[in-house]
């Protein structure tokens, strides 16, 4: 029954996650732990989990032509390489600290959004690489020391700094947190396998919600998107928020 449930809770993640480009994987972590044969176990199942989902939503959103190449390819590595970094250090830092910050991070961007109007010639602004090389770097870093792929944090990045579309935004999002999430789980195999069971059920759960909901991203119009990620990072600020405190 547990198991049934956490499947459950793992589509609905992955559906909200693959709409507005997200991994959404600290929402998820919680009900993994409860389930998991241990912390590290879970933490390790939720990354391969959040892999999965995120390989599965990056395909919908290549298929659609909703990944900016370029840019994934300026914040790709450093997002991972930092991440790495991060979770090396991970153990000399408070990740209840960390998270608070996070969690402010989150509050603010999505109220900031909830609030934000397209410029007319958004399309045709000119993107920020060093932004973005600088994003994924911060990112990356503070994702490694914390256990999550932190794409929470990308989009705002990639909407209000990069300068990106939202659909692009949401694309290329999920595309470098497919990346991370793949070097995390790998990560974890040395010291601390997965609980594979836990993840098969995970990743089988999270396929079909990540693949619908990123095929629902390009029939949001970029209002309604922009309103969407806002109201799931406020989710996410509150998940990460209740986890500090916990």
């Amino acid at each position: 029954m547990g198991l049934a449930i956490f499947a459950v809770w793992c589509f609905v993640v992955a559906f909200a996650g693959g709409l507005v480009g997200l991994v959404l994987g600290n929402i998820r972590l919680p009900a993994t732990l409860l389930l998991a044969t241990s912390a590290a176990a879970g933490t390790g199942a939720n990354l391969v989990v959040s892999a999965v989902a995120a390989a599965t939503a990056s395909i919908a959103h290549i298929r659609a032509r909703r990944v900016n190449w370029r840019l994934f390819a300026w914040m790709a590595p450093p997002s991972v390489v930092f991440g790495l970094i991060g979770g090396y250090v991970s153990g000399e830092m408070p990740r209840g600290l960390l998270l608070g910050f996070i969690s402010v991070v989150l509050f603010v961007s999505g109220f900031q959004l909830l609030g934000w109007q397209p410029l007319p010639d958004h399309h045709g602004t000119k993107l920020d690489v060093r932004a973005a090389v600088a994003s994924g770097a911060i990112v990356g870093f503070l994702g490694g020391v914390v256990g999550l792929i932190l794409g929470s944090l990308r989009m705002p990045a990639l909407l209000r700094l990069v300068g990106e579309t939202p659909a692009r935004a949401a694309g290329t999002n999920v595309a470098v947190g497919f990346l991370v999430g793949v070097a995390g789980a790998v990560g974890h195999l040395p010291s601390a396998p997965p609980d594979w069971t836990v993840a098969g059920v995970g990743a089988a759960a999270s396929i079909p919600g990540a693949l619908l909901g990123s095929r629902l991203t390009g029939r949001l119009s970029e209002a309604q998107l922009i309103r969407a990620i806002a109201i799931v990072l406020l989710i996410t600020a509150t998940a990460t928020a209740v986890e500090a405190v916990v």
